[in-house]
């Protein structure tokens, strides 16, 4: 019996090649775009969940009142780690984290690479990431031992053993003393190299400031989180550890822990990688809702509008004896059918899509990440009960109807009102305005975020790393690379000015006494501001002879600093930028304030620009940054390399470009918006796909009306209008739902951002109307080509 029905299924199929084929395309495309969402949206939530202690583990994170400012930060002292261990008993284990870019060599090969990672001894007891070679126990019980990647040992030594051998990393010598597996990519710690954390300058010493090292602690138990949050907050406010830490007055200096598994999704402090967003978590999983529910609208819409032709067809089968429940069963077989169909050729699509998915979100996602179980149980039961769903409506109304009312309606059908299909009109084109209008504002952000004036000017400045060898010869390489044909300008810095880090306090008294503040720090060399193209309010730039206030003789006594001041850093201290110029400041070491710049945003555009102190200092320079003449950027770099491999030999000429630097702050949200295009462009397809079927149908329901219109006068408009009216007020009526949740979506999630567009009016007027440009398109179609057709050869069987 079920084989038959599967015939006539494929025989209706064949019959009407149109509709199935929007039928099984729009079906297809919707789950194909769902499975790919769903991988994604469970990697992110997958995040550090295969360590085995995963729920065990937590990030520990600092906040400080200092001067009535409060901060907050990922990074820590040295001492946390250590001193709660032999505080708590909850603790079992802490590992102090830090990754660097270093120089490695082999042989003559020598390579920078951007993830060695400096680690206590328990990472690999703590956090899990298998030894494939070597012991866990003994990798780095010693200073100069190191472990690395399989990947990193393929690259370094090949097919040979890399167990006992030499790597220069930095200006130290290490052996390889284990490999671990590659870390996956849903770990915050990525590494290619772990080597011992006290390996690092300036660690020795436990303390509970100089933060710039991530830590992690191992419980005991995952519900030893809450009560260990309340012993560590108590445990901070006692005198002793307040004047261990210098804290005085109101100030305070707390410690929050973090689990593990929430950090990447939940949490506003990035570790050594920009974090998820549980609210793009949500919005991928509306956006996959949203275009099933279209998927699901189109094909069920279709299903229906098309049963009520083959009324005639019903009454013939129970004349020779059908019952309703065989009439129910060959329209479940039919729409189950079309659906599980449409669920294997959506594994195909996925097939041909991934690897553009793989591009936009930087991820290496292949097939095995589909063909897995629950993926393809989930789609096989999704496929069948919308088929079930599909083939419900027409199975009970066909299947129950009196065998002579059937007959008597013969072949053609008037249901052309269906209150079933109005609500799934509706719906789906709500749901394609809304994502339309969401992703619009979305991307106009983040082109805001890439085109705002930050204070300064990131294109064209190149970033060469500054190594310890070069330090001797600090002015001499300066003065070479300045001399590069190409090169405008050359500075250098601790930091580079996206995203500063360096937290610090200045101090100032006036006749109103002492103020204290809060303050991002900033070490830079000569040069910095013009070279980056900053603007002076008041005051200078520093300048060569600043250098002699840095008097080292008599054991300090006369060392003095010269400071640079934003505008809001000067506000905070109650002056004008003019009043600024002269004054003294201390910070470790006191100075007069040489030059007020204009605020630039020197931090993520989430957060509003705080108070920056700028000091001059060539000791702490970490990098090089060069602007260059853009329109000839390869020639000046391929210039840029020579004069380094002469005035800098073994070390590897590597840069990057700081716009490229900028642009990492926010690629999590970049990938987001262009995956949230991707989405809203297909939920328009889908539903004008569906409207297309429709309107299919209803042309070809009415023909016979429409021909004889048009014998009696009526021109191409009049039909169109006719045909498209009852569409037309149900995408109105979507547009007047979808208008105020797509307003309030959007206003509600840019206020994530300090620095944001307003939600303009001009997107939701015009998106609605292009919406109904669209749909008058698509509707239009039939209309015209129906208005077309020679009315002899439709009224001829009248």
């Amino acid at each position: 019996m079920f084989k038959n029905y599967f015939k006539i299924s494929l025989r209706n199929i064949r019959k009407n090649k149109l509709y199935a084929a929007i039928n099984i395309f729009g079906l297809s495309i919707g789950l194909a775009a769902c499975l790919i969402i769903g991988i994604y949206i469970h990697h992110e939530l997958s995040y550090d969940q295969f360590n085995k202690n995963a729920d065990r583990i937590v990030r520990v994170t600092m906040e400080y009142k200092m001067a009535g400012d409060v901060s907050s930060d990922a990074v820590t002292g040295t001492k946390v780690g250590p001193q709660f261990k032999r505080t708590f008993p909850e603790i079992t284990d802490y590992v102090r984290t830090y990754i660097a870019g270093r120089v490695v060599s082999h042989g003559q090969e020598s390579f920078k690479e951007p993830r060695v990672l400096y680690a206590d001894p328990g990472i690999f007891k703590v956090f899990t990431f298998p030894i494939i070679d070597g012991t866990a126990a003994t990798a780095l019980d010693a200073p100069d031992k190191v472990v690395i990647t399989q990947a990193m040992a393929r690259k370094y030594f090949g097919s040979g053993n890399p167990i006992g051998q030499t790597l220069t990393i930095g200006e130290k010598e290490m052996q390889v003393s284990a490999v671990c597996e590659d870390v996956p990519d849903n770990s915050q710690l990525k590494f290619d190299f772990v080597t011992r954390f006290l390996n690092l300058n300036g660690v020795q010493k436990e303390t509970w400031w100089t933060a710039n090292w991530i830590t992690y602690l191992l419980l005991q138990n995952k519900s030893d989180i809450a009560p260990l949050q309340k012993k560590i907050d108590t445990y901070m406010q006692t005198a002793d550890v307040r004047a261990d830490a210098g804290v005085k007055g109101s100030d305070y200096l707390h410690y929050n822990i973090q689990p593990l598994t929430r950090v990447h999704l939940y949490s506003d402090l990035p570790g050594f990688e920009p974090n998820g967003s549980i609210t793009y978590i949500y919005f991928f999983v509306a956006v996959a809702l949203l275009i099933l529910i279209i998927a699901c609208a189109n094909y069920i819409n279709l299903a229906t509008a098309q049963s009520v032709k083959r009324t005639g067809e019903i009454g013939i089968r129970k004349v020779m004896g059908a019952s309703g429940k065989q009439v129910f069963a060959q329209f479940m077989t039919e729409a189950t059918s079309i659906a599980l169909m449409s669920a294997a050729i959506s594994i195909f699509i996925c097939f041909l899509a991934l690897p553009l998915f793989n591009r936009i979100t930087g991820m290496s996602f292949d097939m095995s990440a589909i063909l897995k179980p629950i993926p393809i149980l989930f789609l096989l039961l999704f496929a069948a009960f919308v088929g079930f769903l599909a083939g419900l409506y027409p199975s009970l109304v066909l299947s129950h109807t009196q065998t002579m009312k059937v007959v008597k309606a013969g072949f053609a059908s008037t249901n052309n009102n269906s209150w079933l299909r109005k609500v799934l009109i509706v719906v789906q084109f709500s749901a394609s305005v809304f994502l339309i209008i969401s992703t619009v504002v979305i991307v106009q952000q983040m082109d805001f975020m890439k085109t705002k004036n930050l204070g300064y000017d990131k294109d064209h400045v190149l970033v060469l790393p500054i190594y310890n060898q070069m330090m001797p010869e600090f002015q001499n390489i300066k003065e070479a690379l300045e001399g590069v044909k190409g090169v405008s300008g050359v500075t250098a810095s601790y930091e580079t000015p996206e995203f500063v880090e360096w937290g610090d306090g200045v101090r100032t008294v006036d006749k109103n006494g002492m103020h204290e503040v809060s303050v991002t720090g900033m070490p830079i060399d000569l040069d910095f501001i013009k070279t980056m193209d900053m603007h002076l309010l008041a005051g200078r730039d520093f300048i060569k002879s600043d250098f002699a206030m840095m008097d080292t003789n008599n054991n300090y006594a006369n060392y003095h600093v010269p400071y640079i001041i934003n505008e809001t850093l000067a506000k905070k201290l109650g002056w004008t930028p003019q009043e600024a110029i002269g004054k003294t400041v201390e910070k470790s070491v006191t100075g007069p304030v040489v030059g007020v710049v204009k605020d630039f945003n020197f931090t993520s555009l989430h957060d509003p620009i705080g108070p920056l102190l700028i000091f001059l200092s060539r000791d702490l320079s970490n990098n090089f940054m060069l602007r260059i003449n853009g329109s000839d950027a390869k020639g000046t770099i391929a210039r840029l390399e020579t004069v380094w491999k002469e005035r800098v030999p073994g070390k590897p000429f590597t840069y990057s470009f700081l716009d490229d630097s900028y642009n990492k702050l926010y690629a999590s949200e970049q990938r987001s918006s262009q995956l949230l295009s991707i989405g809203a462009l297909i939920a328009i397809i889908l539903a004008c796909l569906g409207l297309f079927g429709l309107a299919a149908i209803s042309t070809l329901q009415r023909i016979k009306e429409i021909v004889i219109r048009r014998v009696l006068g009526a021109d191409i408009s009049n039909i169109t209008w006719l045909v498209s009216k009852n569409f037309l007020k149900l995408i109105g009526i979507a547009i007047l739902i979808s208008l105020p949740l797509a307003y309030w979506a959007t206003h509600s999630w840019l206020q994530n951002y300090s620095y944001r567009i307003a939600v303009s009016p001009f997107v939701l007027i015009i998106v609605p109307l292009v919406t109904i440009l669209i749909s008058l398109v698509t509707i239009g179609y039939h209309s015209i080509r129906a208005s077309l057709i020679n009315p002899a050869k439709t009224l001829k069987t009248e």
